[in-house]
């Protein structure tokens, strides 16, 4: 449970937005995007094997 601790004449929009950064470094909004399909194993692979192309190419670019 986030818990914010508002000191007295404190500005609730401040309190909010505290409360929205602490919620979004726990990462609950990101594990619920990551589980709202299944990915099967192959695919997870061919994605990661994608990523690491494109860097390798954007790193040889660069030099």
């Amino acid at each position: 449970m986030i818990v914010v601790p508002v000191k007295e004449g404190e500005n609730i929009e401040k309190s909010l937005k505290k409360f929205k950064r602490k919620f979004e470094k726990t990462g609950v909004i990101k594990e619920l995007r990551r589980r709202q399909a299944f990915i099967k194993p192959s695919g997870s692979n061919r994605v990661k094997k994608e990523r690491a192309i494109y860097v390798q190419h954007l790193q040889e670019n660069k030099d």
